[in-house]
């Protein structure tokens, strides 16, 4: 069972680290580009560029605030299942369907045997990684969220599907490590909200990871955690990143009934919401996790992606989780 030894982790510090959970929202330019590339409008390599550019200034601007532990922001990727599925043989993209509020996504279709055929995301973290002297995190969408996200027409069994995408994801993972990631993150969003299927979760994630010397974090959000937990423990990853400004860090409690032994990804701030939210008031919620969980078992995030804010509240939040850390830093005595 992966658990919470930092001793490989190359950053500084001693705790209390900074990052974000994956997706930066898209400059205006980027997105007018994005559909326009949909209709035909402008070539694949005019949007690329673009991409590029809007990765370097996520990633100019994390450092300028000093963020530990970098993304790149998915500026490259629209949903993070459908990204995954088109890259994958075995499914076809379907029509659109909504994912919440507004937000819609095309919900892929398995169609035959899952494969890949290539690398998906190396070629874009090492652009990212070229850009900084911090780590770059390895960021792949988890398969039991990939399967509960999609269509089956042909399987006919959520496990043997899950088990099939595990293989497939382990295997990008895999070649991540092998081109110098030190950080990897498998999303499973999807993991709390079918507390009867959790089991498979582990199961798929142990052959994801197990052959991993990497760092790996899986990122958990807005499901039935107090039922999820403390069996969530049992996914074999060295950090989970779970959301607790959207509960008031209503899982804390469970924390002090049943102590959290791996490294912790501290969602601070509401990504659905508008509000930037105060240094102190996200200083406070720091001080009450490090009454369970140490600072050298702490990063500090949103709650989720931001790219369903305005790149100035994105800005903003991550300006203040920054300033936050370095409060609480002082207090407790890291450098």
């Amino acid at each position: 069972m992966r658990g919470p030894d930092m001793a490989d982790v190359d950053l500084e510090g001693g705790g209390l680290w900074t990052t974000s959970v994956g997706s930066l929202p898209k400059p205006a330019y980027l997105s007018r580009a994005r559909s326009a590339a949909a209709r035909g409008e402008i070539e694949h390599d005019e949007l690329v560029a673009l991409e590029r550019r809007a990765t370097r200034e996520w990633i100019e601007f994390q450092e300028s605030i000093g963020t530990d532990l970098i993304v790149d922001g998915e500026m490259y990727r629209g949903d993070m299942v459908a990204y995954f599925a088109e890259e994958l043989d075995g499914f076809e993209i379907g029509g659109l369907v909504r994912s919440y509020g507004n937000r819609y996504y095309r919900k892929p279709i398995a169609t035959g045997p899952i494969r890949r055929r290539e690398p998906i995301t190396v070629q874009w973290w090492r652009y990212a990684q070229s850009l900084t002297r911090r780590p770059v995190k390895g960021m792949l969408t988890g398969p039991y969220t990939i399967c509960d996200w999609s269509f089956d027409e042909h399987y006919g069994s959520r496990r043997d599907m899950v088990l099939d995408l595990a293989r497939v994801i382990r295997d990008e993972a895999a070649d991540l490590q092998e081109a110098g990631a030190r950080f990897i993150q498998i999303d499973e969003p999807a993991a709390s909200t079918r507390m009867d299927e959790l089991d498979l979760v582990i199961e798929a994630m142990e052959i994801v990871t197990e052959p991993l010397s990497a760092h790996t974090i899986t990122h958990i959000c807005y499901g039935d955690f107090h039922n999820a937990y403390p069996r969530m423990l049992d996914i074999p990853v060295d950090q989970i990143d779970l959301e607790f400004a959207n509960s008031d860090f209503a899982l804390l409690d469970a924390f002090a009934a049943h102590p959290f032994t791996k490294v912790i990804g501290l969602g601070v701030v509401d990504v659905h919401s508008h509000e930037i939210e105060p240094v102190e008031a996200i200083a406070d919620g720091i001080r009450r996790a490090l009454k369970l969980i140490p600072p050298e078992r702490m990063f500090v995030d949103p709650d989720c992606g931001l790219k369903t804010r305005t790149p100035e509240e994105a800005r903003a939040k991550l300006t203040n989780i920054r300033a936050a850390v370095d409060e609480v830093r002082a207090e407790v005595g890291l450098a």
